[in-house]
């Protein structure tokens, strides 16, 4: 828990390049609104088309802390999640939502302040037959997810730290932010960032 903790003070993009530009997951899902926040490790889940059964089913089963990570089938037109599923999940001490899908009631989840990052908002019901599978691994986009990697997202998107490299992570995250903080330094001096970088010789100015 406390390199989790660790982790979730720098940003998604300074994890992603700690991670050497891996581990992000598809541009589109983003937080619906952009204050939100997420880190915790992944209870990850594979729903079918357009239900929403395992969903109910994960927060219910899921460990407080953890980050519900839902992959739907590719299937994006219908709300898999809303405000009541929200409200048990937030009370259940889960931490929030990355759905590879479409989510609703997007009033009532912000002012109730729960992550949910997603690929955007859609009205359309779901069935609820029930079927996929919970806490194995899955897919979205390029990322292989496994429970228990740390999920943590925040306005600029979402990265996947696998759970073996998080110490790694953390240590190559600092040193970046550090070496962030000198080049800061340099255009707070007037240098432009071209010549900081050592690109005036290698490209010319």
């Amino acid at each position: 828990m406390d390199l989790i903790k660790k982790l979730s003070q720098f940003s998604a993009a300074t994890i992603c390049e700690a991670l050497g530009n891996t581990g992000y997951l598809p541009s589109e899902i983003k937080p619906i609104t952009q204050a939100m926040k997420v880190c915790g490790p992944a209870y990850t889940v594979k729903t079918m088309p357009r239900d929403n059964v395992l969903l109910h089913r994960a927060y219910a089963y899921a460990k407080p802390g953890d980050v519900l990570v839902v992959n739907c089938s590719g299937f994006y037109e219908a709300g898999y999640w809303g405000d009541l599923m929200s409200i048990g999940a937030k009370t259940k001490g889960i931490n929030g939502l990355v759905i590879d899908g479409c989510v609703r009631d997007a009033d009532d989840i912000e002012a109730m302040n729960f992550p949910v990052f997603s690929r955007g908002l859609c009205i359309r019901g779901t069935s609820n037959h029930g079927d996929g599978t919970l806490n194995e691994p899955v897919i979205i986009g390029d990322v292989l997810i496994n429970p228990g990697d740390i999920i943590v997202g925040d306005r600029d998107g979402v990265v996947v730290v696998p759970f073996y490299r998080i110490e790694e992570t953390i240590e190559k995250a600092i040193a970046r932010e550090e070496k962030e903080e000198r080049t800061r330094a340099e255009l707070r001096k007037g240098r432009p960032s071209i010549e900081v970088y050592g690109w005036d010789e290698k490209f010319g100015y």
